[in-house]
Formats: structure tokens, C-alpha cells, sequence
């Protein structure tokens, strides 16, 4: 089933970590490069991360045997630290991410618009599983 596009899903997660290394995690090139895939046969080799007003950020996400692989990239649109981030990618869709703390936690809560080839629950799916990656990894390692 395709998708509509412009339609929008949100994924969540609550990380057991302080707001302050959640943030570190999200942002910083080294620590995304170690969670930033759906399934343990991906893998992110190269990150640009320029994260302020205008920025452009690119992931480069390929299969671990080589097969396949594309490069994610698009431009900060608004970056509010410990707070929220917004950006277009560069086929024109827009995503938020949003952080709150509570309690020595954090609810990241990212929305994004769908593209038109994939279905909407293979999208859904797929950013569920990066966004649990990140969680994971997360509390492992800055918690």
C-alpha cells in the first residue's frame, strides 16, 4: 500500500537519561553514526552534522554487506538546544523532533511527513526502529 503524501507519523520513545546527554547523543556525529539504523545488517559509516539555523546535516546509511545505500540529508529549518529540532530533507519533507525531561528522563517525540513509495506502516516501522536504536544506545552508554 502506498502512502499519501504530506501525511504525518510520530514515533516516540522515553530514554532513561538526563535531557542534557540525550541531546549529546541526538547531535553529535561520533554517536549517531552508532545508532542511527533500523536493523543490525545497516549501518551509518559517515556523519556531517552542522546543527544551527540553516545547517546542513548528511548521513550516509548503507548496508553493512554493501549492497545497497543513500545519503539523508536536508537543512535545519529551527534548533532550540534540549529542546526541539526541525529540518527539511532534502526531498522536501519536513520533520520535528521534540525533547522533554522529566524525572531524570526524556520523551523524544519526532513527527515526520511520509514520502509516496513506501507504505505507512513500513515508514512508521522503520523510524520506530532508529528511534529505539537511539534509545538503546542512549541509555548504555550516557545514562
Amino acid at each position: 500500500m502506498k502512502s499519501e503524501q504530506n501525511s504525518t507519523i510520530t514515533v516516540q520513545a522515553k530514554i532513561n537519561a538526563p535531557i542534557d546527554k540525550v541531546w549529546k547523543c541526538w547531535t553529535t556525529p561520533g554517536d549517531i553514526m552508532n545508532w542511527n539504523h533500523a536493523s543490525n545488517d545497516w549501518h551509518t559509516p559517515h556523519v556531517e552534522n552542522d546543527l544551527h539555523l540553516g545547517g546542513r546535516f548528511s548521513f550516509r546509511m548503507e548496508a553493512k554487506n554493501g549492497s545497497a545505500g543513500f545519503d539523508f540529508g536536508g537543512k535545519y529549518e529551527k534548533v532550540i538546544i534540549n529542546k526541539r529540532i526541525e529540518y527539511i530533507i532534502d526531498d522536501g519533507r519536513r520533520v520535528s523532533v521534540v525533547f522533554s525531561a522529566s524525572d531524570n528522563k526524556t520523551d523524544v517525540l519526532e513527527t515526520f511527513e511520509t514520502e509516496s513509495v513506501n507504505g505507512i506502516e513500513l515508514q512508521r516501522t522503520g523510524w520506530q526502529a532508529i528511534l529505539d536504536n537511539f534509545k538503546k544506545y542512549t541509555e548504555e552508554n550516557y545514562s
